[in-house]
């Protein structure tokens, strides 16, 4: 049993997931010193250099020589590159992710489904912004997001109506957290054929997104742009939004599947 926390399955191993923690502290706070993640992860200074040196030894993370400060290291790279996603997801739909990136100028994500989370699995950096935020690696939620809303609207009839019954943890005030609003919303994702999100799981950030489709039709990942609200605006998601939903049926014929069909055709 765990002496920190007894609550805990025997199954739990607690430094693994204080490690865990550390690599993901590390993926959204760039260079950090074992003060910062001991106060993360709630543990002494002492036990966060022990963790962070242990990393450091099989190069997930890297030390600065100068200041002491940690980030991730070039052999989560190794690790990423051994990961397959279904048919290589990555590489069939990336005539469509540079096609995008061109065309709008903005932050390009590609997103798969996992659980009840959207994972995204590659990424196009904005040439609009000076400093643009990363995406790779992370999890965010369904409700809420774009890719995350695709992802939901055309998920089987059952296994949707589960998840939109929530509860649903709002982010902003924008997020939709009533499960009869989010059904209307994702209605809507199915006739146009792609989601928007404004401000509804950051303030501030804006994104539209749209499904990448399999030879059979089902959706393997979802396309996707992000950037400012300043200038994403309610207008400007809107003129983008179709250009995300091409960029989207162009990466699907990579998997066979000619053009979108169901409620999200075209007319």
């Amino acid at each position: 049993m765990d002496p920190d926390n007894n609550t805990r399955a025997p199954a739990y191993v607690q430094s693994v997931e204080r490690a865990i923690a550390i690599l993901e502290f590390l993926a959204t706070n760039e260079w950090s010193g074992a003060t910062d993640v001991g106060n993360e992860l709630g543990v002494h200074k002492s036990t966060a250099f022990r963790l962070l040196n242990t990393l450091e030894s099989r190069g997930l993370v890297e030390q600065h020589i100068e200041s002491g400060k940690y980030r991730l290291g070039f052999g989560l790279v190794h690790l990423a590159n051994s990961v397959t996603v279904g048919p290589d997801i990555t590489r069939q739909a990336q005539p469509g992710c540079t096609w995008l990136a061109g065309q709008t100028e903005e932050t390009v994500t590609l997103s798969v489904l996992e659980g009840l989370e959207s994972v995204t699995i590659d990424q196009i950096m904005s040439t609009s912004t000076v400093a643009s935020r990363s995406w790779l690696g992370r999890r965010t939620p369904l409700h809420c997001t774009s890719p995350g809303k695709v992802f939901l609207a055309f998920l089987p009839e059952e296994r949707q109506a589960e998840i939109v019954a929530g509860p649903h943890e709002r982010f902003t005030e924008y997020t939709i957290t009533d499960p009869a609003k989010l059904r209307d919303e994702l209605e809507q994702v199915r006739v146009d054929g792609y989601a928007t999100s404004f401000e509804e799981f950051e303030e501030g950030l804006s994104a539209a997104a749209a499904p990448v489709c399999a030879a059979d039709g089902s959706v393997v990942a979802a396309i996707g742009i992000s950037g400012p609200s300043y200038r994403l605006d309610h207008d400007q998601l809107d003129a983008l939004a179709p250009i995300v939903r091409e960029a989207a049926e162009r990466a699907s014929t990579g998997f066979g599947y000619a053009q979108l069909g169901g409620d999200a055709a075209r007319e």
